[in-house]
């Protein structure tokens, strides 16, 4: 049987801070379980080869049929592999709001305010910018600015200030409102995923890929290992000191309950001997519903399909592969806004991504010609989702229901929010472009709107809270990111998020992996 002191199950943002913090110096010895590849090609590593991100590095999950999107069938991507989402993610840097932590904190997850998070950011990241009171330049995740961003990702911010909408240079720094451009999780224009930051060569680290976990071992209320299987052979590693789970908001419940630990209800109905009864797993999920209006342009101005379009793509490749440098270093959602649908609001309730291309479908369909896109979402939802086992096989997907839109309060907040969207992009700025609307609405037609939504919104691809924390009995694991019932049990991934930050949600899955590695040190001394 293999053995370490510690097994991370999941190489994501979470399972690579966690296993990259507690493998330093050498004091344990970690291994790391991940069902993908590396994730070391060059569909990886150019940023602007996102749209060609295939089956290697990609769950691609679906929905069960929404109720709130007509009885459509949602798109779930998570990233397979090293790195996890940000191997395939579009890089941005972004925290979510000061008040987002504090409100963790007063949900009952003392020591997750502010002003214990701050320190913790500070700490991961790696700012071109240099230190100040709320950036690293030490940490090992690389945080750049865009340098070859487009032209009309700034004409967004400046329409947006035509409408007295802030510009924001620092959607991480004193305040988040406001509209600018996005920083990225790169380096010297090479994506720079969670793995490349933290899972270093050295001999204290196994990483053990192609391995699909089948289910956490314990007995007598410890952990002591986690059974596998690679290469069709069934296999266990021992942990002697703990075990990380780390599979993300969708794959860690499923773990969980394949482990018999979850509602005892579903997982009698499984035919799963209940080992745990712990209603909250799989439960609280949430995520960021989004709206897409998408706007056909002349010429080729913005990124497209067309002749001229590939041998501009041609040759950006081209440099990139030279220099580095150029339109392949792209997020393509270059810029952005935090907006507040009511001024009194004491945080912004709305996000924008401005996308300097046509997206239909989450770019799985492709559009003959050129333009760009925005997306509007709600940043704190109301509606909650569950995540229950579709098969005893962990290897088929789980059953994943957001319930979009099943509180209303979604509805109108962003129906708000599309509106305010649409204002910023018919702004002069903006209109010089000509774009023709692909999907036109009277926006005075609260009915037509509404209808528009409900059939072609979908995620941006933020669900968390599927194992929350708190302090309540209830709660899946304890402030410190230990499994209420199992010692030596941890998780460290979006899943622990007891709500949803305002804004993306790969930085703080990371800190999320940063601390509980220091908890881990804690506890085993």
């Amino acid at each position: 049987m293999e053995a370490a002191d510690i097994v991370v199950i999941g190489g994501g943002s979470g399972g690579s801070a966690v296993a990259g913090r507690l493998s330093e110096g050498g004091k344990y010895s970690v291994a790391v379980l991940e069902a993908g590849g590396r994730n070391t090609g060059i569909k990886t590593r150019m940023p602007g080869m996102l749209p060609f991100q295939g089956p290697a590095t990609n769950w691609a999950f679906e929905t069960v049929p929404q109720r709130g999107l007509n009885g459509r069938r949602g798109y779930q991507p998570r990233g397979k592999g090293l790195g996890g989402s940000s191997a395939i993610n579009a890089m941005l840097y972004v925290r979510g709001h000061a008040r987002d932590y504090d409100e963790w904190r007063d949900l009952g997850c003392p020591g997750w305010g502010w002003d214990e998070m701050l320190p913790w950011f500070r700490r991961s990241e790696r700012n071109v910018r240099g230190a100040d009171a709320f950036h690293g330049d030490s940490g090992p995740l690389w945080v750049s600015d865009q340098l070859y961003a487009h032209g009309g990702s700034e004409a967004f911010v400046e329409a947006a200030g035509a409408l007295q909408i802030p510009r924001n240079d620092d959607f991480n720094g004193a305040h988040q409102s406001g509209a600018g451009l996005y920083q990225v999780t790169q380096r010297s224009g090479e994506r720079w995923t969670a793995a490349r930051a933290y899972l270093e060569r050295r001999e204290s680290l196994e990483i053990i890929t192609e391995a699909s976990v089948e289910r956490v071992l314990f007995e007598d209320g410890r952990v002591w290992g986690v059974a596998y299987q690679r290469d069709g052979v069934a296999r266990e590693i021992r942990a002697r000191r703990a075990v990380v789970l780390a599979a993300g908001a969708f794959q860690t419940p499923q773990l969980l309950m394949l482990s018999g630990i979850g509602p005892g209800e579903h997982l009698r109905e499984m035919g799963l001997s209940v080992r745990i009864d712990r209603p909250a797993v799989g439960g609280n999920l949430q995520d960021h519903l989004d709206y897409v209006a998408a706007f056909e342009t002349p010429g080729s101005y913005f990124l497209g399909r067309s002749g001229m379009g590939t041998l501009k793509s041609l040759g950006s490749m081209a440099r990139w592969m030279l220099t580095r440098k150029g339109g392949m270093t792209s997020p393509y959602a270059e810029a952005g806004a935090f907006l507040r649908s009511d001024p009194a609001l004491a945080r912004p309730d709305i996000q924008l991504h401005f996308l300097i291309a046509i997206v239909e479908d989450h770019g799985r369909t492709p559009v003959q010609g050129h333009g760009f896109s925005c997306h509007a979402c709600v940043l704190r939802p109301e509606s909650r989702g569950t995540v229950r086992l579709q098969s005893l096989d962990p290897r088929v997907a789980p059953l994943i229901d957001p319930d979009f839109l099943g509180d209303p309060r979604d509805l109108e907040r962003l129906k708000q929010g599309v509106r305010m969207m649409y204002r910023i992009l018919e702004a002069p700025q903006l209109a010089q472009y000509k774009g023709r609307d692909r999907y036109p609405i009277d926006l005075a037609d609260d009915a037509a709107l509404e209808r528009l939504i409900r059939a072609r919104a979908d995620t941006i691809y933020h669900p968390v809270g599927t194992a929350r924390m708190g302090s309540d009995e209830g709660a899946v694991v304890t402030p410190r990111l230990k499994l209420r019932g199992v010692e030596g049990l941890y998780i460290a991934d979006a899943s622990i998020m007891p709500r949803l930050i305002g804004g993306n949600t790969n930085a703080p899955t990371i800190v999320i992996g940063e601390r509980c590695a220091r908890f881990i040190e804690e506890d085993l001394g």
